[in-house]
């Protein structure tokens, strides 16, 4: 792992980058029967139990000053074993939840296609402005996940947080990291409980955002295979986890 930067002077102010250590939830069953979660709060399952369990014992070698996580329910079982191993109290914020999927929460993609067909194949574009019905776009999503950790860099400034959020969240920090923009199918591995490691140099351009690691899963590896969820199968017609 590389080492955490002090400070550094530019033009006389001080800036310090704080360490984000970021962690998808663990497994669902709506992971399992793909359906599309967003706002909804569905607990883990066993199996996701069992990887909040293992991440909470990798996370013991960790130095971390606080944790921050999503307020749905399946954050914060996936963030409670690290929470108890590093003694750590868990903080929640509703503005690291998945993105909103409005009236099609709680839907697998075949209810889609038969409830919403429109919105469907608007959403295969894979466009930043696109919204499912009452829903949020990509861009308002973007907005709002860069702007948390905006907020968590700027309130603990050469420190490492540990963030427990959504696979949507993960998409718009590795889009953000890569230069991508937000249209086009997710290009990242974003396993569930995986753990994924970034700097944020200065809060106040929370968009420079260097990855350290990303998509480990080591601490999982004889557990057995996950959901995965890949957008770039879906424009081939076939479906995948949301």
């Amino acid at each position: 792992m590389l080492a955490l930067p002090g400070s550094r002077v530019d033009n006389g102010c001080c800036h310090m980058s704080t360490e984000l250590i970021l962690i998808r939830h663990g497994e669902t069953d709506w992971n399992r029967e793909l359906r599309f979660q967003g706002h909804i709060d569905v607990p883990l399952n066993d199996m996701g139990h069992e990887q909040a369990r293992r991440l909470g014992l990798r996370m013991a070698k960790e130095k971390a000053q606080h944790l921050v996580s999503s307020d749905l329910m399946r954050c914060q079982q996936t963030a409670a074993p690290t929470s108890l191993q590093l003694a750590l109290p868990i903080s929640t914020t509703a503005t690291l939840r998945e993105q909103h999927f409005g009236a099609v929460e709680g839907m697998r993609v075949d209810e889609i296609q038969a409830q919403h067909p429109r919105a469907w194949e608007d959403w295969l574009k894979f466009q930043e402005h696109h919204a499912m019905p009452d829903g949020e776009s990509a861009r308002q999503f973007h907005t709002r996940i860069i702007a948390a950790l905006a907020q968590i860099a700027l309130a603990h400034k050469g420190q490492t947080v540990l963030v427990f959020t959504h696979g949507g969240a993960l998409d718009m920090v590795w889009r953000t990291a890569r230069g991508l923009g937000l249209n086009g199918p997710r290009q990242s591995d974003i396993p569930n409980a995986g753990f994924n490691r970034i700097r944020i140099e200065d809060a106040a351009a929370p968009e420079n955002i260097e990855i350290v690691d990303w998509a480990d899963t080591r601490h999982l590896a004889d557990l057995p295979a996950q959901p995965t969820y890949d957008q770039k199968r879906y424009l081939a017609g076939k479906p995948s986890a949301a």
